[in-house]
């Protein structure tokens, strides 16, 4: 099995909540759940308010032993000392974000439908490359569309540079992120194809048993990830 930079599994990503104990304890409820990960996602609010809330999500992730991730903002990820920084297409060189942040974080990157970009992110040393959306998303209806196979050839860009049985001290592999529209009732073929992660938020966040939603994701992953179906490097 290959050890990757960033965990297999349940990727949550939050809503765009200005409660904070809610939202807090939403976090608990898919963590408990067997969420692997969390992304702080925020595009509304002041500045300052914006700030505390991330300080009050990070604070609750170090006591959970959950990864954070900032969406956007590699400078908030630096000041916050959080896990890392997803970057979009606008924000920033993962070059600058891996000088904030430092070796030891993570950084991943959004690739749309673009295998291409996907390849200069790796080159860069990106921890995942997130593909999306796979399906409609009511968080961004006018999102570019992903495929399963834009998933394929992400699972194949990333083994090339790891190939499979590679020595178990060798450095892990960038991991295969799939975002968008994603729910437990359809996430099974986007990890039969490859994904690593499933990036999730309304139907996580919105469902109405966060912990049973966190679940019903988790337990899609409990097969070995290089002997699933659509992995490896045949073709897309």
């Amino acid at each position: 099995m290959s050890t990757l930079r960033f965990p297999r599994g349940l990727y949550g990503v939050t809503p765009d909540w200005a409660d904070t104990d809610r939202l807090l304890a939403a976090i608990e409820q898919a963590h408990v759940g067997g969420m692997t990960a969390l992304q702080w996602r925020r595009k509304l609010g002041a500045p300052a308010d914006l700030r505390v809330q991330a300080r009050a999500v990070r604070d609750l992730c170090l006591r959970l032993g959950l990864i954070l991730i900032i969406n956007d903002d590699w400078r908030l990820a630096a000041d916050l000392d959080a896990d890392g920084a997803h970057l979009g297409r606008d924000d920033g060189l993962v070059a600058q974000a891996r000088l904030a942040l430092g070796s030891d974080k993570l950084i991943g990157c959004s690739c749309y439908d673009q295998p291409e970009l996907a390849a200069r992110r790796l080159r860069d040393d990106a921890d995942y490359i997130a593909f999306g959306a796979l399906y409609p998303s009511g968080v961004k209806p006018d999102a570019v569309r992903a495929t399963l196979d834009h998933v394929r050839a992400g699972r194949r860009l990333v083994e090339d540079r790891h190939p499979p049985g590679e020595p178990a001290t060798a450095q892990p592999r960038a991991a295969v992120v799939a975002i968008g529209g994603i729910r437990p009732d359809n996430a099974a073929p986007v990890i039969q194809a490859g994904a690593d992660s499933i990036a999730v938020i309304s139907a996580l966040f919105e469902a109405p048993d966060i912990r049973a939603a966190a679940q019903r994701c988790a337990r899609l992953f409990d097969t070995d990830p290089d002997t699933a179906p659509g992995t490896g490097t045949g073709t897309a």
